[in-house]
């Protein structure tokens, strides 16, 4: 069952004395965050944001139906690292062949004979394209990168996706990690 929320951004550090903050955002474009509305966190406060530049914002939160603007340095000190969420509800349906990141947490992955090889306990990015992390009940976990190639196939209905990882990744099987080669002398290629 997807989330009920989808994550669009975290506050990062302050930017100035005036309660400025820099913003990630997820959306796409990044400016549209600002778009979708009061944005809740984890503890169900609600904010709102409003660009200034780019990546920082300024930052109000919701006190009632009245806006409060973050004021000063140390008040946007304390909203540094929250993250960001829409009510799933909210956002658009995906096109056919497109999902939110969020909907691959928790369907199995499958090799392309159909063997179930783990299932998706967590989408990272880290800027340079989205991986997953493909874990089983006892080996270290897989990591994937998210791309056609290594991902042929997403059946979210089904719960599933296919996983072809590339030549560099090695699945081991479940137990002990081998011990590593023996290098005799010194030496270079």
């Amino acid at each position: 069952m997807p989330e009920s929320r989808i994550l669009l951004g975290v506050i990062g550090r302050p930017h100035g004395v005036r309660g400025m903050v820099r913003v990630t955002s997820y959306a796409d474009p990044p400016g549209a965050i600002a778009a979708y509305g009061p944005l809740s966190d984890d503890q169900g406060r609600r904010f709102s944001l409003r660009w200034q530049g780019d990546g920082l914002a300024e930052i109000a939160e919701m006190v009632g139906e009245a806006l409060v603007k973050v004021a000063d340095r140390t008040a946007a000190e304390r909203l540094t690292n929250r993250r960001l969420y829409i009510a799933r509800d909210t956002l658009p349906q995906p096109a056919p062949d497109e999902f939110y990141l969020a909907d691959l947490v928790g369907l199995a992955a499958v090799d392309a004979g159909g063997t179930e090889i783990g299932t998706v306990v967590g989408v990272h990015d880290y800027g340079a394209g989205a991986s997953l992390e493909i874990a089983d009940d006892g080996g270290a976990p897989l990591l994937v990168p998210f791309t056609r190639t290594a991902v042929p196939a997403v059946d979210i209905g089904a719960g599933r996706i296919t996983v072809a990882p590339p030549e560099e990744v090695d699945v081991l099987p479940p137990g002990p990690l081998p011990p590593p080669p023996s290098h005799k002398g010194r030496g270079s290629r």
